[in-house]
Parts: C-alpha cells; sequence; structure tokens
C-alpha cells in the first residue's frame, strides 16, 4: 500500500512558508487529522519544519495539536462556522437521512460530516442511536425521539473516540442496523485507511457490529490512502459524496459492490 496521503499528489518543492501553511490548513480541513509523517511525506519537509508551522498556526487558533500530529478546528464543539467544505457535507447529511427509519438502531462515530447529518435529522425520528464519540452524544440530545446510548472509556485525542479496552466488548454485544462512518482517507484499491492504530481498530469493530455501513466522506478524500487500513470497499454498503452517483470521479468506485448516494 502506498503511504502517501493522497496518490495523486505530488509534493511541492521549496515551498515557502506561508504556502506550506497554507497546504497544512488545507490538507487537515481535508482529512480532518494528520499526523506529523503524514505531513512530512506530503510536503516534502523535516518533521521539526512541520511542527514549528503547526505550533504557529496553532496559536493562531487555525488547528489544534493533538499528540502526534494536527487537527482541524472545526472539529470542537462550537466551531461549526470553520467546517470545511460546509456546503458539499450539508448535501452528504441529506443524502445519508434516506437510509433511517423509525425504530433503526443506528452506531456511529463522529466528525463535521456526521455533524452536519445529525443536524438534520427529522425531529420526528423515533431510533436507537449508538456512538462512541461524546461530540456526536451531545448533538443527539437535541432529538427528542431518539435514545441515545454512549459508550464510555478511555478517550482518543487523534480521533476524540473512545478507544478503550471495554468499547471492544460493548461492540460485540451489538447487532446495530446501520453503521454511519466519516473517514480520512478512501480510494478503490486501497479501501478505507488511517494513520492511527487505536482508531482503526474502534472503526473495523463498528462495522463487524452492523448489518450494513455507511461511509461519509467528502469528494477531496477520494483516491487518497493513509498508513493502516480499516476495510476493503467490499465490507462497506453505501458511499456517500456530495457528487452525483453517475459523476466519472466515482466510477471507479461503481464497479465494488458498494452503493452510492
Amino acid at each position: 500500500m502506498s503511504n502517501s496521503i493522497t496518490q495523486n499528489a505530488e509534493a511541492p518543492l521549496a515551498l515557502q512558508k506561508k504556502e506550506r501553511k497554507k497546504l497544512i490548513i488545507k490538507q487537515v480541513s481535508i482529512h480532518t487529522r494528520l499526523m506529523f509523517t503524514d505531513l512530512v511525506k506530503l510536503i516534502d519537509v523535516s518533521e521539526d519544519t512541520i511542527r514549528r508551522d503547526i505550533n504557529e498556526l496553532a496559536d493562531e487558533g487555525q488547528v489544534i495539536r493533538i499528540k502526534g500530529g494536527v487537527m482541524t478546528a472545526a472539529y470542537h464543539l462550537g466551531q461549526e462556522a470553520k467546517t470545511y467544505s460546509q456546503q458539499d457535507k450539508l448535501a452528504i447529511a441529506d443524502k445519508t437521512i434516506s437510509l433511517l427509519k423509525d425504530d433503526m438502531i443506528v452506531l456511529t462515530g463522529g466528525g463535521t460530516t456526521i455533524r452536519e447529518f445529525i443536524k438534520r435529522i427529522p425531529p420526528t425520528l423515533r431510533a436507537t442511536f449508538i456512538t462512541v464519540n461524546p461530540l456526536t452524544a451531545v448533538e443527539l440530545l437535541d432529538k427528542p425521539l431518539i435514545k441515545t446510548i454512549m459508550i464510555g472509556g478511555s478517550l482518543s485525542a487523534y480521533s476524540q473516540m473512545v478507544v478503550s479496552g471495554e468499547v471492544f466488548a460493548s461492540l460485540a454485544n451489538i447487532k446495530a442496523d446501520l453503521c454511519i462512518l466519516g473517514i480520512n482517507a478512501i480510494d478503490s484499491n486501497n479501501g478505507l485507511t488511517d494513520s492511527d492504530w487505536e482508531t482503526i481498530q474502534v472503526k473495523k469493530a463498528m462495522m463487524k457490529a452492523a448489518a450494513k455501513v455507511a461511509v461519509l466522506t467528502i469528494s477531496e478524500k477520494l483516491n487518497s490512502v493513509m498508513q493502516m487500513k480499516i476495510a476493503d470497499m467490499s465490507e462497506i454498503d453505501y458511499l456517500i459524496t456530495e457528487l452525483n452517483a453517475d459523476n466519472k470521479i466515482l466510477q471507479p468506485y461503481q464497479s465494488k459492490s458498494v452503493t452510492i448516494l
């Protein structure tokens, strides 16, 4: 598997600091969070340089430092105005609503796209939502007919998901109708990938705990690959982007056993 963040991206040469920082912000906005090693490969500069740039960006409030990497500021509660590609995420949210039915058990993670999806859930929907993400649980509290179950445990600073041992025992006893996941990278050949081992293991367990799996992603994450695999394309049931299903960008994914919305 390629270790590059995006297969079709070439590392710019000799970027000045201003351009380099713009590129960092853009890539972090697209992928939500990145490890320092991801950015080193993308921009082709030293890790020390990346760390200095990120420290400056964090001090400016442009990004949030996390252990080993960086996260978009929009991922934090109350930062909705900073959400990257928000109109595209709203389109994805509207499509995802079509998968919901009364009395479903839905398992979900977190992220800015899932946040927009939850906001779009009709107040008349009666369902049970189980989540490993505290920000998702807070958003769900605004839905009067939804029962919200938060799986407890130790939180990951990388993904803000519960990643402790007890989460796996809980997920092993769940039989959800639908698992709704946001992802950091997806490619038609390499499937779903990420850079954090704990997050990957939880997402694998979530997928196994549901009859159907829906992956939500803006199209800028398509054809991108990170260091470790979550799942093959054949393991998901729905791929939901802001694009029309017949868009040529989605053609490589059409050959897989996936319904594209």
